[in-house]
């Protein structure tokens, strides 16, 4: 697409250019964050419950961390290859819009 700065992609109010490809990574790394925050809740409010409830969540928390990160880079991974159809789609509209070459004689 356009080559504008982030605030101008921002402020585009045609779309022609996107800003999700430029901040998935930080998304990214902000849904790895969330998944951590969320596996040591898990711990910590296991410790109100005791001995047992403490080793399941020590035990669980990995998993579900493990899980959401998984869940997160499929859904990232998902938002850019729509992105990547979009300028895959604009690239051969923009072949079929020029005119057919002259037949060579």
């Amino acid at each position: 697409m356009n080559s504008k700065g982030f605030f101008e992609s921002l402020f585009d109010f045609s779309f022609t250019s996107f800003i999700t490809t430029r901040i998935i990574s930080v998304v990214y790394g902000l849904l790895i964050a969330a998944g951590a925050l969320v596996a040591l809740s898990m711990i910590i409010g296991a410790l109100q419950g005791g001995a047992f409830p403490l080793i399941l969540a020590i035990i669980a928390a990995p998993f579900v961390f493990l899980l959401y990160v998984v869940i997160a880079r499929v859904y990232c991974e998902v938002i850019i290859v729509l992105f990547k159809i979009a300028d895959n789609t604009a690239i051969l509209a923009g072949r079929h819009e020029q005119p057919p070459a002259p037949p060579a004689v």
